[in-house]
């Protein structure tokens, strides 16, 4: 039974406290995953859910700000930096550099907590978040732009040997068909 005294955990703290148990949440999936079923399995399942959570996390990001969609690609690459400043980008588990030329976002990655994580848990491979990363970005401006049509090329991967994770996304708004 309690003496009374409740604990009351400051905002700003619950929100560290919640993105590092998501990721945490995430790294410990997989590493049960592997366990039971082998990194094969366990990398395609991550993959497949991954992908499916990238959507989620965009629209839930969309609904939170109040907007039904992304109004530019700049205005998209602006929603997406307040989803991950939430995950602790500000306090540097995810490090990056973009720049937008016309309908091109070019993204250079220097530090991610997915990959970090993977090789702690010095498996018989650590490149799951490489993998995932292949199509994430298109899935993530797709879902924020819906009336573009979204492609992304992977030009190099920290996990695959480069010095940096390097992306090229690419919205180009659909025409109507009249």
């Amino acid at each position: 039974m309690s003496d009374g005294k409740m604990y009351d955990i400051p905002l700003e703290v619950r929100a560290q406290v919640m993105a590092g148990l998501a990721l945490a949440w995430d790294g410990q999936w997989f590493l049960k995953v592997n366990d039971k079923f082998g990194w094969d399995t366990a990398a395609e399942i991550n993959l497949r859910t991954r992908h499916a959570f990238g959507r989620l996390e965009m629209r839930s990001t969309l609904l939170a700000l109040g907007k039904k969609k992304a109004e530019s690609l700049v205005d998209a690459l602006e929603v997406w930096q307040a989803y991950f400043r939430m995950f602790g980008a500000d306090r540097g588990v995810f490090a990056g550099d973009y720049a937008i030329e016309g309908d091109t976002l070019a993204v250079t990655v220097h530090k991610c907590a997915a990959r970090e994580g993977a090789k702690r848990a010095k498996l018989e491979k650590d490149v799951q978040a490489c993998l995932t990363c292949e199509q994430l970005w298109q899935i993530w401006f797709s879902s924020l732009l819906p009336d573009h049509e979204v492609s992304q090329e992977t030009i190099a991967r920290m996990g695959f040997g480069d010095s940096a994770c390097r992306f090229r996304v690419t919205a180009q708004e659909k025409r109507s068909r009249v």
